[in-house]
């Protein structure tokens, strides 16, 4: 049984419904943006899936039913009003009705994305195939990761007092693999350190 998801304190237009805001868990990248009303944002704390209300139909929608592109929902957040929500989500699939990714374009940023890393690790700990380093480390278990972790952290200083830029960007990456194997490891999402990150912004 999926344990029911958590609604945060809520306040619904006069209408009846409230925008919210699906965004990708692993990446941050905001998909698609719908409303719910209140049995919509029920059935999506209880079912673990989101649901919708339909403006133009006027009726309730399950994201992905007809499709299969469902939507896993993360967390549910309200912003600070508690008039819009913020749904961090695991989509199985493109979440706009034209086949793109996101429903405001495919022309995202440059920035560091760490999505498709973490979903390769997640079947990997998962699944365990012979041959992958990634399922040796999940086997080896946590310690062998934190070692790596240590490992690697000193190579990135090595590179950084003079090695050149290709080898510190080389040494940064297996750092930030290894990191991402711990995350997944412990079952962090990158969206909390993402909010971490954007809460020491500032700082």
């Amino acid at each position: 049984m999926i344990p029911k998801l958590e609604i945060p304190p809520v306040t619904f237009q006069a209408d009846g419904l409230l925008p919210a805001v699906m965004r990708d868990a692993d990446s941050g990248r905001v998909l698609m943006l719908a409303y719910m009303n209140r049995e919509s944002l029920e059935r999506t704390a209880t079912t673990g899936e989101t649901w919708f209300w339909s403006r133009s139909r006027q009726e309730l929608w399950h994201k992905g039913a007809t499709s299969g592109n469902v939507q896993r929902v993360i967390a549910l957040r309200s912003d600070c009003d508690g008039d819009a929500l913020l749904v961090d989500v695991a989509p199985a699939g493109p979440s706009c009705h034209t086949g793109a990714e996101s429903c405001f374009g495919d022309d995202w940023s440059t920035a560091l994305d760490l999505g498709p890393l973490v979903s390769v690790l997640r079947n990997r700990l998962a699944e365990r195939p012979a041959g992958s380093y990634s399922s040796y480390l999940f086997n080896e278990g946590k310690d062998k990761i934190l070692k790596k972790i240590g490992e690697e952290a000193t190579e990135v200083v090595i590179a950084a007092k003079g090695e050149g830029k290709e080898r510190l960007v080389s040494e940064v990456t297996d750092l930030i693999f290894h990191l991402s194997a711990l995350l997944v490891n412990e079952g962090i999402e990158l969206s909390e350190v993402s909010d971490e990150l954007r809460r020491r912004a500032n700082r």
